[in-house]
């Protein structure tokens, strides 16, 4: 099921969608404590009629999805093995990824091909391990009746791939791919296919969600990337990004697991400010029904 409209579900047939974006360790962080203080605070994102998760975005929007308790996220939980094997990050490796996307000499899904092979050869912690990491974060392993849209990309292709309980993916997998950024974490064999990070598609993919009575994009790396941009017929968009205190709690390094309990804890902060702007658009929006 490859290309950007490949599930069968359209925006505009849902009254509310929520876009979670990339951001790393950090930003997973983030995302998790914004949404347990949204839910504290009278906006419940798990009722969003379509969720679409990118990176930290997917694992946040699988365990928004599935109903898991964010509670559990407010320390970098433990992995049942402790002791196994650790991502480090290749700063080098990162560097090239960026230089080859920015390269405005290559289209597109050249750039990706370009990116899948460094992707290849970038020397990580291995894929089980990886998607066993990412099914304890979002604590559940079964796809949920709710459409949760996932997005990846196929390193050998260059086009994006996006994953919904319909594509054959199990949803660990699913997660995990779109965790893939080249240079930490290895590619995901799905399908006896291999894929990477879904943010080298399109940041947040908040084109996804485009046309939905209310949109709420939220985006952890919002200072490092321009805006993504939303497909004509839009209906209310509500964009929520870090402020300063809490670009000051992620810190230099995204990747930083000391950093998740203040980066956490900088979600639950900002929730309340973004709860006044969000919550009569929010459940107007559960009220008006499908567009």
């Amino acid at each position: 099921m490859t290309g950007p409209n490949a599930p069968g579900v359209s925006a505009r047939s849902v009254g509310r969608a929520v876009v979670l974006g990339p951001g790393g360790v950090v930003g997973t962080a983030w995302l998790a404590g914004l949404a347990n203080g949204l839910r504290r605070d009278g906006v419940d994102l798990a009722e969003a009629d379509l969720i679409v998760g990118t990176s930290a975005g997917a694992i946040i929007g699988a365990a928004l999805a599935t109903g898991e308790v964010l509670d559990r996220l407010a320390t970098l939980p433990r992995p049942a093995d402790p002791d196994g094997p650790t991502p480090e990050v290749n700063p080098d490796r990162l560097t090239e990824v960026f230089t080859v996307l920015g390269d405005p000499s290559l289209e597109p899904a050249a750039a990706r091909r370009r990116v899948g092979r460094l992707a290849l050869a970038a020397g990580t912690i291995n894929e089980h391990a990886h998607i066993a990491r990412m099914g304890f974060l979002i604590g559940a392993r079964e796809w949920p009746a709710r459409t949760l849209l996932i997005t990846a990309v196929d390193i050998e292709t260059g086009e994006p791939q996006i994953w919904d309980r319909a594509s054959g993916a199990p949803l660990p997998a699913a997660v995990a791919s779109s965790c893939a950024m080249p240079g930490l974490y290895p590619p995901i064999t799905i399908n006896g296919r291999r894929y990477m990070d879904g943010a080298l598609r399109s940041g947040t993919n908040a084109d996804l969600a485009a046309g939905a009575r209310v949109l709420v994009v939220i985006e952890p790396v919002a200072n490092m990337f321009p805006a993504s941009p939303l497909q004509p017929g839009a209906g209310t968009v509500l964009r929520i990004i870090p402020d300063s205190a809490t670009l000051a709690a992620f810190g230099p390094d995204l990747s930083d697991r000391a950093a998740w309990t203040s980066a956490y804890q900088a979600g639950v902060r900002q929730a309340a400010e973004a709860a006044q702007r969000v919550r009569a658009t929010w459940h107007d929006g559960a009220a008006s029904g499908p567009c």
